[in-house]
């Protein structure tokens, strides 16, 4: 798909991956809706980018794992710039961590990180499938193909979202409905550093699974793989190859990936 002249919605567009994303694809010609829990920073990121490219964005607070929040969005696009033809379900956050997460930690991670894709795709789809294409884009994370040491909640839900965005395109694929799936490790964003600053050592070791592993790339960096994705509509969008290898490794011998992992853990605990 080329985004020229597209109408894009992207959700935790006010900073981080979101930010990064939206200045692309405003550089790529497209329009977009800038959504963001966090107003301020949403709007701040589209007043920025139409300096460059003037009209280009709208922006919006809000909430995006509620369907009625979801619905404006739309009806905001589609009244600014036309149908949404692509739908970046970017908005995410890190959870607790360890077994201690409580009900209420688990229902928000699974509220954002998973159902928020569940909700917007309920009210897309079958637009366009009406309209014979349409493109969804999940960010979900290196931990929804391998695993989140620290946190359950991260780890499960991003295993859940890679899984969503597997059924969207089996399901419509054929219909004309395009998915990508971005699985990157560590991105120079607040939600790396976040277990780094939490003052657990779990939430420590958790930050430095990440930042041990590979390369931490910028935002920028991010964005420039996933547009790649989308042009050649390609499902899998690792920025960091290494992924790539470490899932294979992973299938091929499940016991000792896990048996791996558990050691690795434990230099880690060991070091924070």
């Amino acid at each position: 798909m080329n985004v020229a002249q597209r109408v894009a919605i992207v959700t935790g567009g006010g900073g981080g991956i979101g930010g990064a994303l939206v200045a692309r694809l405003a550089r790529e010609g497209a329009r977009v809706v800038v959504a963001d829990l966090d107003a301020d920073s949403a709007r701040e990121v589209s007043q920025t980018v139409n300096a460059d490219h003037p009209g280009s964005t709208v922006s919006a607070g809000s909430d995006v794992s509620d369907t009625a929040q979801i619905q404006q969005l739309v009806a905001l696009a589609e009244s600014a710039f036309g149908p949404v033809d692509l739908y970046f379900a970017n908005a995410g956050i890190a959870g607790a961590l360890g077994l201690d997460a409580s009900e209420q930690d688990w229902d928000r991670s699974i509220d954002v990180n998973l159902r928020a894709h569940i909700r917007a795709a309920r009210l897309l789809v079958p637009q366009w499938l009406e309209r014979g294409e349409g493109y969804f884009v999940s960010t979900a994370s290196a931990a929804g193909l391998l695993t989140q040491i620290g946190s359950a909640t991260y780890a499960v839900t991003k295993h859940a979202a890679v899984a969503f965005a597997e059924w969207l395109s089996v399901t419509y694929g054929d219909r004309g409905v395009r998915v990508s799936c971005l699985c990157p490790m560590g991105v120079n964003t607040e939600l790396l550093s976040s277990g780094e600053d939490s003052g657990d050592a779990l939430g420590r070791a958790a930050t430095r699974a990440v930042t041990s592993a590979g390369d931490v790339l910028e935002p920028a960096e991010v964005a420039d793989a996933v547009l790649a994705a989308v042009e050649d509509e390609r499902f899998l969008v690792l920025p960091h190859e290494d992924v790539l290898e470490m899932y294979r490794h992973k299938g091929s011998d499940y016991d000792r990936w896990l048996r791996g992992m558990r050691r690795y853990q434990s230099s880690l605990l060991a070091q924070a």
